[in-house]
């Protein structure tokens, strides 16, 4: 199945440094009033550059992050400086660096980011992913995802990403929708023909 990476290791050093210097706090500002009290296990998927991992980390969080490139995946880990992410190797739809539920001592998260991520799969990874996801989330965990439309950037494998549409597939897997909010700016310099959504889930199963 084609991953979603391309582009990524024409620029990568690009990429990192303009990741560090981002914010988690105002990056992901719509889902900390859901984030779960420490120390609860938090997943972070599709990592990138570290940055969202380590301050999860630096919350008290328990923190696994999972992320494709190999590059990013070693900046991560060194700007890690306390060790305190769990650094995999992988990508969705399968996240195959995890355990699979058929491992009765899989312990599930109780929280799960997904940020800048969802438009580098295609239709049928975001259906892969969501059943994936839904095995891993334990019930009364939330996965809060943030979605772009616009042209693409450095990752150069994007396609369009709809809300409802998105929302409907978690809810038919037990999910209920906490947050939807569209039409957001980009809060990164020259993309103003970019524009974010993004939302809560709940798992109530």
């Amino acid at each position: 199945m084609t991953k979603g990476t391309e582009g990524y290791e024409n620029a990568a050093q690009l990429f990192i440094e303009t990741s560090r210097k981002l914010d988690f706090h105002k990056v992901c500002a719509d889902f900390i009033a859901f984030l779960p009290k420490p120390p609860a296990k938090v997943l972070d998927v599709g990592s990138g550059a570290g940055q969202n991992a380590i301050a999860l980390a630096a919350l008290g969080f328990k923190v696994t992050a999972v992320e494709p490139v190999q590059s990013f995946l070693e900046a991560s880990k060194e700007a890690d400086t306390t060790q305190a992410v769990k650094w995999l190797q992988g990508d969705l739809p399968q996240l195959n660096c995890l355990p699979l539920t058929l491992d009765k001592s899989l312990e599930k998260f109780d929280f799960v980011l997904i940020a800048a991520v969802w438009h580098h799969l295609d239709e049928t990874q975001r259906e892969l992913a969501v059943l994936r996801l839904s095995t891993l989330i334990k019930k009364g965990g939330k996965c809060a995802i943030s979605l772009r439309n616009g042209p693409a950037g450095l990752g150069s494998r994007v396609f369009a990403t709809d809300v409802k549409q998105t929302i409907r597939q978690f809810e038919n897997l037990g999910f209920q929708s906490l947050l939807s909010r569209t039409n957001q700016n980009s809060i990164l310099a020259n993309k103003e023909d970019v524009k974010w959504a993004r939302i809560v889930l709940l798992n109530t199963h």
